[in-house]
């Protein structure tokens, strides 16, 4: 490692540690003012982003919507981000005693969420509005969960954003052999957690989902879990209040029979988001690129963004049922 990376990483370490150390100071109205205050500048700022969170709109809402509303949603969804952003270093001053006083819990079925905790589940949230703290919070209620992650380029990022994440109980896991790990902790009764809305590589454990009327390529390690062990699916989602709370919602658990395979399981876990996410669009994260590759035959329209990609028409066609069983072929960098 080169001397100007080591200390670009030692400044990024000490950054990541004063935010740990100042964020937590603030009064939870002035955190809450100051994640809005990020957001509404990073929307003007970041002309990449927010041109991405633009289109992406227009396409699913360019009929429904007038011009100003959806540079408004657009807005608001950099907020809610930053404001995520924001209590993720906040969340330091939540703890078992007091984190009622800033989120409400509420379930279509408690009684079979409750059981969950004595064998176990599969839980299942999109990147809408704090996912952060749903883990956090059910960590404190005696869910612990294993939870897959994403390295960061600097290792002592990675380190200090397990430690966080891992302090209300749960296991944070690198990527590799990661399914081996999530299927020894649900035969324990333990719980596991994914990001259901995560575009990933097609040549990786995927599927195809419909995304309000566009393929999207997504993780398929839930529904490959669910079929190895029959626990049922939990899906929740996190609501924002005006007041800097949270309403952390859960949806009737999802349980699925032999004939479901991995399209049709994660298929209708994202069901269940969409109609909300439609109803309420601020809290998603519009400047991510969600419908990043291109099927040889699309239906609607796709953002500007998307490209072709042989290897998720193999992943679409085996969601079809219709696989010609060639193997994926290379990714170049573009799917970086």
């Amino acid at each position: 490692m080169s001397v100007w990376k080591r200390f670009r990483y030692r400044l990024e370490w000490l950054g990541l540690q004063w935010l740990y150390f100042s964020i937590p100071l603030l009064p939870r109205r002035m955190a809450h003012g100051l994640g809005n205050v990020l957001g509404g500048t990073a929307f003007h700022l970041d002309s990449r982003g927010r041109r991405i969170a633009l289109e992406n709109l227009r396409l699913v809402f360019g009929d429904e919507k007038p011009v100003e509303e959806i540079r408004r949603i657009a807005r608001d969804s950099y907020r809610s981000f930053a404001r995520t952003v924001i209590d993720q270093f906040w969340g330091s001053r939540l703890t078992r005693e007091n984190y009622l006083d800033y989120c409400m819990i509420e379930a279509e079925d408690m009684d079979a969420i409750e059981h969950a905790r004595e064998t176990g589940g599969i839980w299942v949230t999109p990147h809408y509005s704090n996912f952060e703290w749903i883990a956090l919070i059910m960590g404190f209620r005696d869910y612990h969960f294993t939870i897959v992650a994403q390295d960061f380029r600097n290792p002592s990022l990675t380190e200090v954003y397990k430690k966080n994440r891992e302090r209300s109980g749960h296991e944070v896991i690198p990527q590799r052999g990661a399914i081996v790990r999530l299927l020894k902790n649900l035969k324990r009764g333990g719980n596991v957690a994914f990001l259901t809305d995560l575009t990933i590589r097609p040549s990786k454990p995927a599927t195809a989902i419909e995304c309000f009327g566009r393929k999207t390529c997504v993780t398929s390690l839930h529904a490959e879990l669910m079929k190895r062990t029959g626990l049922s699916v939990i899906p929740g989602i996190c609501i924002p209040m005006p007041d800097g709370r949270y309403v952390l919602k859960g949806f009737q658990p999802l349980v699925f029979g032999p004939d479901d395979d991995e399209h049709s399981i994660a298929q209708a876990c994202w069901d269940i988001f969409e109609p909300y996410i439609r109803e309420h669009p601020e809290p998603w994260l519009w400047m991510y690129k969600h419908w990043r590759y291109l099927p040889a035959h699309p239906a609607a329209s796709y953002p500007s963004y998307a490209w072709r990609n042989e290897a998720f028409d193999e992943v679409i066609a085996r969601a079809e049922g219709q696989s010609r069983n060639v193997p994926p072929k290379s990714e170049d960098s573009r799917d970086s």
